[in-house]
């Protein structure tokens, strides 16, 4: 993200005394209109970040370059995309750090993208898959429109989530899309990711491919959204025998207002948008303790606990 005075081409924030955000390019001789009247762009070039513009009615709005949560929420979807609650939850518990290569299955809009994007930097490599070529498209717009490019670390697959190796990673972005990076020569061996990130419909389908992209202490986090989806996952990850553990949660958000004393949660709140899981991987050949848990009555109906 720039720093600086605004500059031709910047994406800039617009704030109302009510709260509500515009986002606007800034383009030379461009105008921002509104029912309250008009902000000329020429009014935001080369003031400070943080200034307050006012429009031909008086209404002031302040100008800030948009946060990565705000830029997400705004931006044009195709597939639903990943709060900004959840992407924070991502980067944090499955351990996005500079320089990883992560493999990411379901890049939707493009909004986890973003965010992983700019949490490994350009020591890491990010390689996004999704299935439908327009969902695609959507994605590398939002991403390249963020970034003001499209980053070199980045590698943009449409097809199937697979392993290094297979024909569908080694296709190479999207169709008649020049602009995207150059592919880079597909890894000897398949473990290569240090994370593999699932957002797609059944996850539990590509456990086996996650086992062989991930490195030995790699990690899987999967994101899904009911609570059907979320048993198959975790079951399918204890099954394989080649994870760790999962955790598994979901993470609310309440804003509270703040006046005075009068202090009170809102009356809205982001509530469920979907279940996180993480697993770590095993060596090969590595078998973990039998994990002790007090068996629940009904909670696997092939199996009698009575007695037990």
């Amino acid at each position: 993200m720039r720093r600086g005075p605004f500059a031709a081409g910047d994406q800039v924030q617009l704030t109302d005394p009510k709260g509500r955000m515009h986002q606007i390019v800034l383009r030379e001789g461009g105008e921002f209109h509104t029912h309250r009247g008009s902000v000329k762009h020429d009014q935001l070039i080369g003031i400070p970040e943080g200034s307050v513009v006012t429009a031909a009615d008086g209404t002031g709005y302040v100008a800030l370059r948009p946060l990565l949560a705000d830029y997400t929420l705004a931006m044009k979807r195709g597939a639903a995309l990943v709060y900004p609650k959840d992407a924070a939850q991502i980067l944090a518990y499955a351990d996005i750090f500079p320089g990883a290569r992560v493999l990411e299955a379901g890049a939707g809009s493009g909004a986890l993208s973003c965010w992983l994007l700019r949490a490994i930097g350009p020591d890491g490599e990010l390689v996004s898959f999704e299935r439908r070529a327009d969902f695609a498209r959507i994605a590398q717009a939002n991403v390249e429109k963020y970034f003001g490019e499209l980053p070199a670390w980045w590698r943009l697959r449409v097809g199937d989530f697979s392993v290094p190796g297979s024909p569908e990673f080694s296709r190479t972005g999207l169709p008649d899309s020049p602009a995207l990076p150059a592919p880079v020569a597909d890894q000897d061996k398949a473990a290569s990711a240090d994370r593999v990130i699932l957002d797609m419909l059944a996850p539990w389908e590509c456990v086996d491919d996650a086992a062989r992209a991930l490195v030995p202490g790699g990690l899987a986090c999967v994101y899904v959204a009911t609570t059907t989806q979320l048993s198959r996952v975790v079951e399918g990850l204890r099954t394989h025998g080649g994870f760790f553990e999962p955790a598994a949660w979901e993470t609310m958000a309440r804003g509270w207002h703040v006046d005075g004393l009068a202090v009170r949660p809102e009356h809205r709140m982001i509530g469920h948008t979907a279940f996180l899981v993480t697993a770590r991987r095993l060596a090969d050949g590595a078998v973990a303790p039998a994990r002790r848990r007090r068996p629940s009555k009904g909670a696997r109906p092939d199996e009698n606990t009575l007695g037990e």
